[in-house]
């Protein structure tokens, strides 16, 4: 059998035993806080204390804070309100909820806090998950145990095989220019599919009213820009969340590589070209256990996953999903055909281990070692192109992320023009599609990183962010998917450059 049916029957039968754990073990919502009454008789309850179940969106919520109700399901037609006087009043609130489902916690004078509920971990069905917790996070763990290194060596390697500084601006040019293209078209195709489909308008969200804002615009992708520039290399390569300093870095010392006299860049160029090699070696030695690893994942992902969560958002979830296909199953296999002259067809089928790694991990960066070994041993793309483009791609062309960011601030913007407290202008579209794009090249390969890159178009725009922790109920597969849309693309953008330098053997 050939290694990705192998990992696509993996992947059924992680969904299988994650379906038949959640519908055959008891699996309550569980908040994450604990609670006490209050030391005098004023009706409001004390959080004593925050673990980390909780989501980390939750802003506010500190040991300490005063708790008059509960809200849930807000917005809808079963929203329900418990006032509490006792730590017993919330649990009787919660017996009405899901895995993933928001409470808001109203505090006497101040917004409610949002709080996204998670699988109680003392519960059968979260005992039951322990080992395949376990197997999933030693995967992650060696998954991302690669990355720095081999980011930095096939980076360095790539361009110092690129040989004359006039190939690597030629190079680089034309991987630019494919990623920004194919970006811009993911987020106008966004824009337009959003625009079409009109989620937000009538959605029952239950958000807060919009009263105004004291929030100034956020600078955070011009620090992403200043933070490009390593002050301690070595610094950012303790990091995993440093990759736009390691890849300045690996551009820059490759660069100059090409640049020293012999003997020196003859021995650098050897010693990274080994490096490289034994780093790869390392990673096919890991991927072995890539059908176990996606097993895993699967299985946790379903079982303490709710469906209740998805009502209110699925002609939301259908924006996105529609949008993510137009782009993955048109755009892209047109710059393929079009463009490189390759076959959409036999390139997908090639690609189709990197693309179910994706979807199980969440991450492009962590999905990286599948799509280098991939790109090269299954699509035939040299080396050379194949290290230089896709550390590239993992970091920088997030086509999904861009595209789910614009619909996802255009959704949350309709919610409130429907409620007569926004308008969204042509203006403020024409700045969603810039800060999408821009965001989307900041944005880490993690997983939810497009969640956390929301947040500065929101503020941008002046809207709250509390809808953002709405949208995180629903974030997971919609995770999956884009991020299997920003590795088909990357792909795709070193099949077309390969291409163009005539480095492509695929048949």
């Amino acid at each position: 059998m050939s290694f990705h049916w192998k990992v696509l029957l993996w992947m059924v039968a992680g969904v299988v035993v994650g379906l038949g754990m959640q519908y055959g073990l008891d699996g309550p919502a569980y908040s994450g806080a604990t609670f006490r009454a209050a030391d005098q008789a004023d009706g409001v309850v004390y959080v004593s204390g925050h673990g980390p179940a909780a989501s980390a969106e939750t802003r506010g919520l500190v040991p300490g804070t005063r708790i008059t109700s509960v809200v849930t399901h807000r917005g809808a037609k079963d929203e329900a309100h418990f006032d509490l006087n006792t730590p017993a009043d919330f649990e009787g609130a919660l017996a009405g909820t899901a895995n993933g489902d928001v409470l808001w916690l109203e505090r006497e004078g101040a917004d409610p806090i949002p709080l996204n509920l998670k699988l109680d971990p003392a519960s059968p069905r979260a005992k039951a998950l322990a080992p395949f917790k376990f197997v999933a996070d030693i995967f992650m763990a060696l998954l991302k145990m690669l990355i720095v290194p081999l980011i930095l060596t096939s980076i360095i390697t790539g361009v110092a095989g690129v040989g004359a500084m006039k190939d690597l601006k030629r190079l680089g040019t034309k991987t630019f220019a494919y990623y920004i293209g194919t970006s811009l078209a993911a987020v106008l195709i966004g824009q337009i599919i959003v625009t079409l489909f009109r989620p937000g308008i009538g959605a029952e969200l239950g958000l807060s009213p919009l009263v105004g804002t004291d929030m100034a615009p956020d600078a955070s992708f011009i620090d992403v820009l200043k933070r490009m520039v390593p002050t301690n290399i070595f610094s950012s390569l303790s990091e995993n969340g440093q990759m736009l300093s390691v890849i300045f870095f690996a551009l820059c010392f490759g660069a100059f590589i090409t640049r020293a006299a012999a003997p020196h860049k003859e021995r650098m160029t050897e010693f990274f070209e080994s490096a490289y090699a034994v780093m790869i070696a390392m990673a096919e030695g890991i991927l072995k256990l890539l059908p176990y690893g996606v097993f895993a994942l699967l299985v946790g992902v379903v079982a303490g996953t709710g469906f209740g969560v998805f009502k209110p958002l699925l002609l939301y979830m259908a924006t996105v999903l529609t949008a993510l296909f137009v782009h993955a199953c048109i755009t892209l296999p047109c710059v393929l055909k079009f463009v490189g002259g390759v076959s959409p067809r036999k390139w997908f089928a090639a690609m189709s281990p990197a693309l179910m790694t994706a979807f199980s991990t969440s991450s492009s960066s962590m999905t990286l070692p599948v799509t280098l070994d991939t790109v090269e041993k299954r699509g035939k793309v040299s080396n050379k192109i194949a290290s230089f483009t896709l550390p590239l791609g993992a970091t920088i062309n997030m086509d999904g992320t861009a595209l789910y960011e614009c619909i996802g601030v255009v959704f949350l913007a309709q919610y409130y023009q429907d409620t007569g407290q926004f308008t969204l202008t042509l203006g403020m579209q024409a700045t969603v599609v810039v800060m999408a794009l821009l965001a989307s090249i900041g944005a880490a390969g993690i997983p939810s990183a497009g969640l956390v890159m929301m947040l500065t178009i929101l503020t941008t725009l002046g809207l709250p962010v509390e809808g953002a922790a709405l949208i995180l109920a629903v974030d997971r597969p919609l995770d999956m998917l884009r991020t299997v849309v920003n590795v088909w693309s990357d792909s795709c953008g070193a099949a077309v450059v390969a291409a163009s330098e005539g480095e492509l053997q695929l048949e």
